[in-house]
C-alpha cells in the first residue's frame, strides 16, 4: 500500500470555519488509513472522496494512495457484479483527476468487459474452430463473472455465453462411400498384388496415432451421402461441455480420454463413427446438427481403420475413447468387442484357478480392451494417402481400363515385347507360363518408356511394368510413396531398378516432361486431366502440347481426348447453397447485395447421384478436348438442349468421359469414380416448358471452361 500520509494545509482565510475543515480533513485521512489497514476499501474510498472535496490542494499528496484505494474497491465491486456502482466510482475519480491516464486506463479495462458473448465458432466436430480457446480468453479478459446458481439479480450484471452448452452425440454406421475413401478393399488391382506388409491409411487415422494437431475427422452431409448409410447402434452421448464454466473449459484438454462401450443393434460392416451435436442456446432454444436436420453443418466422420475384422452383430460392442486434445474432438482406439470373444474370455476366467489374483485380473482387463487390435510388424510400411487417393485405388474400372489401353498401344508398337496376359501375376514364379519367358526379364532390345505424371499416389507405372519390356517412370514426390511402390514392385517380382522415380532424374520440376534419354522418346505419357473436385486441371492443354513433342512414333497420351457432358436441372439446394436468397432466412435483414458479391458461379465437389435436383433435360455432349490432335478443338461452341420436363433451370451440372482410346472410357460420374462433379449455377432461374429448346454457349480457354444459358 502506498504510504503518503499528509497533513492538511491551513487556508489563507483562517478562522473557525477553516479550522473545523482542517480537523475534519485530518480525521478523514486518519480514518482512511485505518480502513486501508483493515482492507475496508469501500469506506477508505469514501473518506478520500471527502478529503479531496474539502481540500483539493491535497491532490498531489494523496494521489497515489487514492488510486490504490480506487482500484481495490473497483475489484470488489466487479466481483460482486455491482457494475453501475463501479463505473460511478470511476466517474467521481475522473472529476477529481480528469487527465489521469492511470485511472482512465483502469476504467477502460472495466468498460471493455462485456456481459454477453454470442459465438458460432463451432465446426462439424464442435471444437475445430477454436471455440474452447477463444472462450477461455473471453472469460479471463472480456466477460463479467458468470451468475452463480440460485443467485438473483439483473442479468446485465453477469457474464453469459450463447450458446450456453453443447451435447455431443455419435453413432456407429455402415457406409460404403466412407469405406471406399478410407480403406483399400482389394489385394489385387489390375493384376498387381498388394503385399501384406504394405498398410494404407487415411490422414484421419495417422493423426490419431501421431498426437499432432491435425484434424482427426472428415465431414460428410450424411443425409446426401451416395448410397446412404446403415446405423449399427443407437445414437449415444459422447460428452457435454458448459461454455459458461471457465473451470470446465480449462479442464477439457487436461481430461483423460473417456472410454465408451456401445452395444450393436444391427449386423453390418463397421465403417465409421458419425458425430453431431446439439447446441443449447439458452434455457428454451436449442440447435441440432444431426443427420436428420438440414443445417449449414455437415457431420464429423471418424473412419474406422486397421481392424482385423470389421463385421459386427447384435450382442457385440463398439469400444472407443473420446477426448478433447489439441482442441479437437478425438474419437480414438475404435474397436469391436465380439460377443463370442468376450464369452470365451469369461469362460477361461472362471475355469482357471489362478486368475483371481490382481495381476491376472489386470491382464484380463487388458485383453478385453485390446481385442481386435492388430499388432504392427516391424517390417510393415505404412503409407498415408488422401481419401481421394484411397478411392482411386478402389476404382477397379480405372485401373483395368488403363491396363487394357496401354496393352493395345504397346502391342501396336512392338507386340513381341509384350507379356502374355497374366491376371493376377504368379506369386510362386517369375516365369510367364504362356510365353516361357520371365516377367520383365532383361532384354537386349530397348524397352518401352512409360511416364506417369498424374498427381498423387498412382499404381499405373507398376501396371505398365507388368505388360512386358517396359521401363516405367513414376512422378510421385513423397518418400513414403516411393518406398511403398518399391515394396509393391518387389512383391510383383519386378527386377530391381525396373521402376524409376522421375523426380530423382531432374533438378527442376518444371522440366517434368522430358525425354528419359537423349536418344529415346516416351511410348506412353499419362496426364492428370480432371481434378478430384470435378474441374479440368490447370495448364492441361499446355502439358499436352509438350507431351506430343516427346512421343515416339505411334506413342500416345492418356487420355487421348476428353468429352465434357452436362444437363439442365432444377435444384433449389444449389441455389440456396450458392447465394443468399431474399430476407426470409436472415430475419428480414437485406444482406444479399453485400454477401452475394463474393459468390462463386461454379460449385465443385458435388455428388450428382445424391444431389437434390430434378433433371429437365437428357445429358448432352458440351465439349471435346483432344490431347492428341489439337486441330480438332474449338474455343467455343453452342449446343441446343431440348427440355424434357417443365420447371426452372437453376444449374448445369457437368462431368467428363476420359477416352483412353475410342473404346476405353472412364466416366467421372460413375459409381466407382474417385472424382466428384461440378455445376454452373445460374444467377437467375429460367422457367421452361416441355419441348422448348435452350442454347448452351460453351467456351474453352487455357483449360478454363465457361457455360452460359440462352433462351
Amino acid at each position: 500500500m502506498p504510504n503518503s500520509r499528509s497533513r492538511p494545509r491551513r487556508g489563507a482565510g483562517g478562522g473557525a470555519g477553516a479550522a473545523g475543515r482542517d480537523r475534519l480533513v485530518a480525521r478523514s485521512l486518519q480514518s482512511a488509513e485505518h480502513c486501508l489497514g483493515a482492507q475496508d476499501f469501500g469506506t477508505a474510498y469514501a473518506h478520500y472522496l471527502l478529503v479531496l472535496s474539502l481540500a483539493p490542494e491535497l491532490k498531489d499528496d494523496v494521489k497515489e494512495t487514492f488510486q490504490y484505494t480506487l482500484f481495490k474497491w473497483a475489484e470488489e465491486l466487479d466481483a460482486l457484479g455491482r457494475i453501475q456502482d463501479l463505473l460511478g466510482c470511476y466517474e467521481q475519480a475522473l472529476e477529481l483527476f480528469p487527465d489521469d491516464e492511470v485511472i482512465c486506463n483502469s476504467m477502460g479495462e472495466h468498460l471493455f468487459r462485456v456481459s454477453l458473448v454470442v459465438t458460432e465458432t463451432v465446426d462439424a466436430g464442435v471444437f475445430g474452430e477454436g471455440i474452447v480457446e477463444s472462450l477461455i480468453h473471453a472469460w479471463e479478459h472480456l466477460l463479467l463473472q458468470p451468475k452463480t446458481k440460485g443467485e438473483k439479480g439483473n442479468c446485465g450484471q453477469y457474464g453469459k455465453v450463447i450458446p450456453a452448452s453443447a451435447v455431443i452425440f455419435g453413432m456407429a454406421v455402415e457406409c460404403a462411400e466412407i469405406r471406399r475413401h478410407h480403406r483399400v478393399g482389394t489385394k489385387d488391382i489390375a493384376g498387381v498384388h498388394l503385399p501384406a506388409n504394405v498398410k494404407f491409411q487415411s490422414p484421419t487415422y495417422s493423426a490419431a496415432d501421431s498426437g499432432e494437431a491435425v484434424e482427426p475427422y472428415t465431414t460428410e452431409k450424411m443425409s446426401r451421402i451416395p448410397g446412404g448409410y446403415l446405423p449399427l447402434t443407437e445414437c449415444f452421448e459422447i460428452m457435454k461441455v458448459d461454455f459458461n464454466s471457465l473451470q470446465e473449459l480449462k479442464g477439457l484438454a487436461a481430461e483423460e480420454p473417456r472410454p465408451l462401450n456401445i452395444p450393436a443393434l444391427k449386423e453390418g460392416l463397421l465403417d465409421a463413427i458419425v458425430v453431431w451435436f446439439v447446441l443449447q442456446l439458452d434455457d428454451e432454444h436449442s440447435l441440432s446438427t444431426s443427420p436428420g436436420e438440414e443445417t449449414c453443418w455437415e457431420q464429423a466422420v471418424y473412419p474406422v481403420q486397421a481392424l482385423a475384422d470389421y463385421w459386427i452383430e447384435p450382442g457385440d460392442h463398439v469400444t472407443m475413447e473420446a477426448s478433447c486434445q489439441d482442441c479437437y474432438l478425438r474419437i480414438q482406439s475404435i474397436n469391436i468387442l465380439h460377443l463370442e470373444h468376450e464369452m470365451e474370455v469369461i469362460k477361461n476366467f472362471t475355469e482357471s484357478k489362478d486368475l483371481l489374483s490382481l495381476g491376472n485380473e489386470a491382464e484380463l482387463c487388458s485383453a478385453l480392451a485390446n481385442l481386435q487390435t492388430s499388432r504392427a510388424d516391424a517390417l510393415e510400411q505404412t503409407c498415408v494417402l488422401e481419401p481421394t487417393e484411397i478411392a482411386l485405388l478402389n476404382n477397379i474400372p480405372y485401373h483395368e481400363g488403363f491396363k487394357m489401353a496401354m496393352r493395345k498401344v504397346l502391342s501396336s508398337l512392338a507386340p513381341e515385347k509384350l507379356c502374355q496376359p497374366i491376371d493376377p501375376p504368379c506369386q510362386d514364379t517369375e516365369m510367364n507360363s504362356g510365353s516361357g519367358q520371365s516377367v520383365n526379364a532383361p532384354s537386349t532390345s530397348d524397352p518401352f518408356y512409360v511416364l506417369d505424371v498424374s498427381e498423387g499416389f498412382s499404381l499405373l507405372p507398376i501396371i505398365a511394368g507388368t505388360l512386358g519390356e517396359v521401363k516405367p517412370y513414376s512422378s510421385v514426390e513423397k518418400d513414403q510413396h516411393c518406398v511403398t511402390l518399391d515394396l509393391i514392385s518387389e512383391a510383383n517380382h519386378f527386377p530391381k531398378g525396373t521402376l524409376e522415380f522421375w523426380l530423382r532424374h531432374i533438378e527442376d520440376e518444371a522440366a517434368l516432361l522430358q525425354r528419359p534419354k537423349s536418344d529415346k522418346l516416351w511410348s506412353i505419357i499419362i496426364l492428370d486431366v480432371i481434378e478430384p473436385s470435378g474441374l479440368i486441371q490447370q495448364e492441361l492443354m499446355e502439358k499436352a502440347a509438350i507431351s506430343r513433342c516427346l512421343l515416339q512414333s505411334g506413342g500416345k497420351i492418356f487420355p487421348q481426348y476428353v468429352l465434357m457432358f452436362g444437363m439442365l436441372v432444377d435444384s433449389q439446394t444449389l441455389v440456396e447453397e450458392s447465394a443468399v436468397q431474399g430476407t426470409e432466412h436472415t430475419l428480414g435483414l437485406n444482406i444479399a447485395p453485400f454477401i452475394n458479391q463474393f459468390q462463386v458461379p461454379i460449385r465443385v465437389f458435388l455428388d450428382l447421384s445424391s444431389l437434390p435436383c430434378v433433371p429437365l433435360s437428357q445429358p448432352v455432349e458440351l465439349l471435346r478436348l483432344d490431347l492428341m490432335t489439337p486441330y480438332l478443338n474449338t474455343s467455343n461452341r453452342e449446343v441446343k438442349v431440348r427440355i424434357c420436363r417443365s420447371g426452372r433451370v437453376t444449374a448445369v451440372p457437368f462431368w467428363f468421359h476420359l477416352c483412353l482410346d475410342d473404346e476405353v472410357r472412364l466416366d467421372t460420374s460413375g459409381e466407382a469414380s474417385h472424382w466428384k462433379q461440378a455445376a454452373v449455377v445460374l444467377d437467375n432461374p429460367i422457367p421452361v416448358q416441355v419441348g422448348e429448346e435452350l442454347v448452351l454457349s460453351v467456351e474453352h480457354h487455357k483449360s478454363n471452361v465457361s457455360i452460359t444459358v440462352k433462351q
